[in-house]
């Protein structure tokens, strides 16, 4: 890295906790997931959000070159001025048109302290927590990303045990900026909800602690099973069925966040990187999990339900929150009109779908009709490795 060009390379292999570690030690940061153990080439490849991206957006939107093996062997490198059809296509599209050996990101200033954690009350409270918050953020400056989480409370050290067990609904909270701003910022949270929290664990931490947070929810070797789906806002609608199919968690493993999006995220142009949904409000990340294949089954059906309650509000997906759920699940990561560009970049870098073992887009015929791509710096998209660890001892094949 060098932190006076505020410049860092990470080769395919790196982990976001070993990236936040060397550009930590500067005061800096690259924005990336929500999960140490995650692969940074992956997240990037899918988009990246976490917790730094109200402030700077999605971690494509720091990305300045990528180097990478297409399907033809050829090593190539892509960036703004160089195949820039490619690297359009990389900033979302993920492994679907090759290898990307290396990344090359920019670096922003953060920390190393932060505030940052959860704000925990009783599930029963959820109806009434969500109405707050969804007018609450509406005016928060970028500096705070927060994601909404249900779950029961988990044995860690930091909880009481008078909690472990017990249903909670958590606001997890990042302020990018002075701490004592953020202390300003948090405050209608913390005293206008309308009910007081039973846990305050948001104070000033280093960010790598912060990142590590919930590393513990997702090792590697439990059964997960992901549905996600954005919508724009928190309606009423939304809100009642959430707090109704919260109440039925039953593994202490299962959890969703809800992740508020916005800021940086949404002032980056719709057709400037192949990510698509810039314009979302929120993603739900939808969690059934489980130990082993005991009571899989339950939370699979569990997490369909969510989803399907959810359905008529949807308005797309984050794509690497998406499993085995086909071509029209994929192509609603990025719209119609996206899809064909992203299919056309495809059939340019890929025609015979070499890198399909992902959220593949299949190369567009010769013959299909290009009048949606524009005219120049055509590209392309698609998806890699989730932004969560997937279970390295899955459970039963996904269904959609």
């Amino acid at each position: 890295m060098d932190p006076q060009a505020r410049t860092v390379r990470a080769q395919a292999g790196v982990l976001l906790g070993e990236l936040d570690h060397e550009t930590q030690e500067f005061g800096l940061a690259v924005p990336a997931g929500i999960v140490t153990h995650t692969g940074l080439a992956g997240l990037t490849l899918g988009g990246g959000i976490g917790w730094l991206m109200r402030k700077y957006g999605l971690t494509v939107d720091q990305l300045l070159s990528v180097d990478m093996v297409t399907a033809d062997g050829s090593f190539v490198k892509a960036n703004e001025d160089e195949n820039p059809d490619l690297f359009w296509g990389v900033r979302g599209g993920g492994g679907n048109f090759g290898i990307v050996t290396e990344f090359t990101f920019r670096l922003n200033p953060l920390g190393p302290i932060v505030l940052a954690g959860p704000v925990i009350w009783p599930m029963a409270e959820s109806a009434r927590l969500l109405r707050f918050y969804r007018e609450w953020i509406t005016a928060v400056p970028d500096e705070l990303t927060t994601a909404v989480v249900h779950r029961k409370a988990p044995p860690s050290p930091y909880i009481p045990a008078r909690l472990h067990g017990e249903p909670v609904v958590m606001v997890v909270c990042c302020y990018a900026g002075p701490v004592e701003e953020g202390q300003e910022v948090l405050r209608p949270l913390r005293e206008d909800a309308g009910v007081a929290p039973v846990l305050d664990l948001c104070a000033p931490k280093p960010f790598t602690e912060h990142q590590a947070m919930f590393d513990a929810s997702f090792p590697h070797g439990r059964w997960y099973y992901f549905k996600s789906c954005d919508v724009d806002r928190l309606t009423d609608e939304i809100i009642d069925r959430t707090a109704e199919h919260a109440a039925r968690i039953v593994s202490p493993f299962t959890a969703f966040p809800i992740f508020q999006l916005g800021g940086a995220v949404a002032r980056v142009g719709e057709d400037e990187t192949a990510f698509g949904g810039r314009g979302a409000g929120h993603t739900f990340n939808i969690n059934g999990t489980t130990e082993g294949p005991e009571g899989f089954d339950r939370e699979r059906a569990w997490a369909r339900g969510l989803w399907s309650a959810l359905a008529p509000h949807q308005t797309g997906v984050y794509p690497n929150f998406l499993m085995e759920e086909g071509e029209e699940r994929v192509e609603q990561a990025y719209g119609p009109r996206k899809y064909r560009r992203l299919r056309e970049l495809k059939r340019r870098y890929d025609p015979g779908n070499l890198f399909r073992l992902n959220q593949n887009i299949p190369p567009a015929a010769p013959s299909e009709d290009q009048s949606a791509a524009p005219p120049e710096d055509q590209s392309a998209a698609s998806t890699a490795a989730p932004s969560v660890p997937v279970a390295t001892r899955p459970g039963p094949p996904p269904e959609s």
